[in-house]
Protein backbone atom coordinates (compact mmCIF):
# COMPACT_ATOMS: atom_id res chain seq x y z
CA UNK A 1 0.00 0.00 0.00
CA UNK A 2 1.16 3.66 -0.63
CA UNK A 3 1.42 5.91 2.37
CA UNK A 4 -0.86 8.68 -0.11
CA UNK A 5 -3.31 8.30 -2.84
CA UNK A 6 -4.30 10.50 -5.62
CA UNK A 7 -8.24 11.02 -5.01
CA UNK A 8 -8.33 14.69 -7.04
CA UNK A 9 -9.27 12.79 -10.44
CA UNK A 10 -11.97 10.62 -8.50
CA UNK A 11 -15.55 10.65 -8.79
CA UNK A 12 -18.15 10.39 -6.64
CA UNK A 13 -21.41 7.85 -7.61
CA UNK A 14 -21.68 4.04 -8.62
CA UNK A 15 -18.82 2.07 -9.14
CA UNK A 16 -20.72 0.50 -12.31
CA UNK A 17 -23.64 2.37 -14.16
CA UNK A 18 -26.42 1.08 -13.91
CA UNK A 19 -27.70 -0.89 -16.66
CA UNK A 20 -30.48 -0.03 -19.64
CA UNK A 21 -33.26 1.75 -18.59
CA UNK A 22 -33.43 0.56 -14.54
CA UNK A 23 -33.56 3.46 -12.00
CA UNK A 24 -32.12 2.90 -8.79
CA UNK A 25 -34.87 4.36 -5.36
CA UNK A 26 -34.71 3.94 -2.26
CA UNK A 27 -38.35 2.35 -1.42
CA UNK A 28 -40.08 1.40 1.89
CA UNK A 29 -42.54 -2.11 1.51
CA UNK A 30 -43.89 -3.47 4.37
CA UNK A 31 -41.97 -6.62 5.42
CA UNK A 32 -44.78 -9.38 4.56
CA UNK A 33 -44.63 -8.23 0.86
CA UNK A 34 -41.10 -8.25 0.38
CA UNK A 35 -41.13 -11.92 2.39
CA UNK A 36 -43.51 -13.47 0.35
CA UNK A 37 -42.00 -12.63 -3.20
CA UNK A 38 -38.62 -13.95 -1.85
CA UNK A 39 -40.39 -16.90 -0.52
CA UNK A 40 -41.54 -17.34 -3.93
CA UNK A 41 -38.25 -16.64 -5.93
CA UNK A 42 -37.05 -19.62 -3.15
CA UNK A 43 -39.55 -21.89 -4.41
CA UNK A 44 -38.46 -21.40 -7.85
CA UNK A 45 -35.11 -22.74 -7.44
CA UNK A 46 -33.40 -19.01 -7.40
CA UNK A 47 -33.44 -15.72 -9.20
CA UNK A 48 -33.97 -12.17 -7.41
CA UNK A 49 -36.96 -11.26 -5.91
CA UNK A 50 -36.92 -7.53 -7.02
CA UNK A 51 -37.04 -8.36 -10.85
CA UNK A 52 -40.17 -10.34 -9.98
CA UNK A 53 -41.41 -7.50 -7.82
CA UNK A 54 -40.95 -5.45 -11.19
CA UNK A 55 -42.61 -7.86 -13.33
CA UNK A 56 -45.86 -7.81 -11.02
CA UNK A 57 -45.98 -3.99 -10.83
CA UNK A 58 -45.98 -4.33 -14.90
CA UNK A 59 -48.44 -6.94 -14.94
CA UNK A 60 -50.38 -4.56 -13.30
CA UNK A 61 -50.35 -1.64 -15.28
CA UNK A 62 -50.55 -3.75 -18.03
CA UNK A 63 -53.94 -4.91 -17.10
CA UNK A 64 -55.29 -1.33 -16.12
CA UNK A 65 -55.97 -0.52 -20.00
CA UNK A 66 -57.72 -3.81 -20.18
CA UNK A 67 -61.14 -3.44 -20.65
CA UNK A 68 -63.30 -5.42 -17.86
CA UNK A 69 -64.95 -8.19 -20.19
CA UNK A 70 -61.07 -9.23 -21.03
CA UNK A 71 -60.16 -9.10 -17.49
CA UNK A 72 -63.01 -11.43 -16.93
CA UNK A 73 -62.68 -14.21 -19.60
CA UNK A 74 -58.66 -14.12 -18.32
CA UNK A 75 -59.91 -15.05 -15.03
CA UNK A 76 -62.46 -17.56 -15.88
CA UNK A 77 -59.91 -19.20 -18.30
CA UNK A 78 -57.24 -19.71 -15.04
CA UNK A 79 -59.51 -20.71 -12.80
CA UNK A 80 -61.38 -23.24 -14.93
CA UNK A 81 -57.93 -24.58 -15.73
CA UNK A 82 -56.43 -24.84 -12.41
CA UNK A 83 -59.66 -26.38 -11.82
CA UNK A 84 -58.72 -29.48 -13.66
Amino acid sequence: MKDQYDFSKGKRGAVTPASGNKVRITIRLDSDIVDWFRSRVEEKGGGNYQTMLNQALRSYIDQQGQPLEDVLRRVLREELNSAQ
